[in-house]
């Protein structure tokens, strides 16, 4: 039984993925939720398997980061082809800050596989191993991560059949051999990063509630810069400079001792509540009538509210328990692994 319940918050995690990727964001409306299926095994599998490697791997955060954003890669560099066809969804959103020894848009670049690497895989990864009672742990034995595995391969081929049929659009051979490089890269990096040493820093951590609200506020922040109607690489330039300016606040935070696994799901929570605000401004594709988008938006947000609520109850219970307590530094320094010593999630 304890084997069988192991596989529920895997579960969760393959569903949550598609589910903040695409309609707490407001991309998709509720009336596209049969999608769901049809996008679970490339988010879902994908996130799952970053999360079940790194788990298995006693890597944290930085790696799963990482590993999301060579998700990203993949997805808009092969799957979408997003980062190279000048009329994507015929949005012309490579125009802006246009790259042409590339063939890439700056802004959209930046801005595309940014929201990969934190919402569609590193925000939901987050949420699910704060409800769980084994956040550190593999959740899935070597069947489990052989199918989810497969899954996943399902989902890129899959997902990839479909743009080529929707669109006759085939990038470069010098395009697809950066996006190789690009992804071996970052995988090496992931796996450098995973084998460093954790660094402390001497002070106290944050109040959880200030890195809560410096999380959303951040978060809301990029999304408002993206909106924008600004020239293209200043765009970028302005993007690129708040991705760097979150990465070295968490660094230096997250160091300090008394950062917990609240800490960390506090920014996540942060960035949960930007895609939920943010969906309500945003046009979906469906087509449909906009109080049908607005009363979905508002059941995905509430959906969303309700999940971190209950992550922060799970993790403020585990947060007293000396043994449930995470390494320092979890969110962008932690490398090891303090077990839960509950016997079951």
């Amino acid at each position: 039984m304890k084997q069988k319940r192991r596989y529920w918050p895997a579960a969760g995690l393959f569903f949550l993925a598609p589910l903040v990727a695409e309609f707490l964001l407001g991309n998709l409306p509720v009336t596209k939720l049969f999608a769901l299926f049809a996008l679970a095994p490339l988010y879902g599998g994908g996130a799952v398997v970053i999360r079940e490697v790194a788990r298995r791997r006693g890597w944290g955060y930085p790696s799963i980061m990482l590993l999301a954003l060579a998700f990203g890669v993949l997805e808009e560099g092969v799957t979408t082809q997003s980062l190279f066809n000048p009329n994507y969804a015929d949005l012309r959103l490579l125009d802006p800050g246009h790259i042409s020894a590339l063939g890439m848009g700056a802004p959209w670049t930046v801005f595309v596989l940014s929201i990969h690497t934190l919402w569609s895989i590193t925000v939901p990864i987050v949420l699910v191993e704060s409800v769980s009672r084994r956040p550190r742990e593999p959740w899935l034995g070597t069947k489990g991560f052989v199918v989810i595995c497969v899954l996943f391969a399902f989902g890129i081929f899959a997902t990839t059949a479909f743009q080529l049929q929707s669109d006759s659009f085939l990038a470069s051979a010098g395009q697809f051999i950066g996006v190789g490089i690009a992804l071996v890269v970052l995988i090496a990096l992931a796996v450098w990063v995973g084998r460093r040493e954790p660094v402390h820093e001497h002070g106290s951590a944050l109040s959880v509630w200030l890195v809560g609200a410096a999380g959303l506020a951040g978060a809301s922040l990029y999304m408002v810069v993206d909106d924008l109607d600004l020239n293209g690489w200043l765009q970028a330039v302005l993007l690129l400079a708040l991705i760097a300016v979150a990465i070295l606040v968490v660094l230096r935070w997250s160091r300090r001792d008394g950062w917990t696994r609240l800490h960390t799901l506090a920014p996540a929570g942060g960035a949960l509540l930007t895609y939920a605000w943010h969906a309500f401004p945003e046009k979906s594709l469906g087509g449909g009538s906009k109080a049908v988008d607005l009363a979905g938006n508002a059941a995905f947000a509430v959906l969303a509210v309700a999940l971190l609520v209950i992550a922060w109850r799970r993790t403020a219970v585990a947060v007293v328990t000396p043994a449930a307590e995470t390494t320092v530094g979890d969110v962008m320094a932690d490398v090891t692994i303090r077990r839960d010593k509950f016997d079951d999630s």
